[in-house]
């Protein structure tokens, strides 16, 4: 069954006022691939998602939700 997983990240990057950069920085991945994942067209392995849940002191589920379709 297809999903479609959805994410906050740009949301918990806002309200850190940072930059798409300056995330990419502070969890080891590139700009690009900062922007892709605020879109929706990557999606990120279990490890970065988890470096980024830390990084955001919340858990992955807040970040990311899943919708079957």
């Amino acid at each position: 069954m297809p999903v479609i997983i959805h994410n906050l990240v740009q949301q918990y990057r806002i309200q850190r006022s940072l930059t798409q950069e300056e995330l990419g920085n502070a969890i080891g991945v590139t700009r690009q691939t900062i922007i892709a994942i605020e879109k929706g067209n990557y999606t990120p392995s279990v490890l970065l998602a988890l470096k980024m849940a830390d990084f955001f002191e919340t858990t992955v589920e807040k970040l990311f939700t899943i919708q079957e379709l």
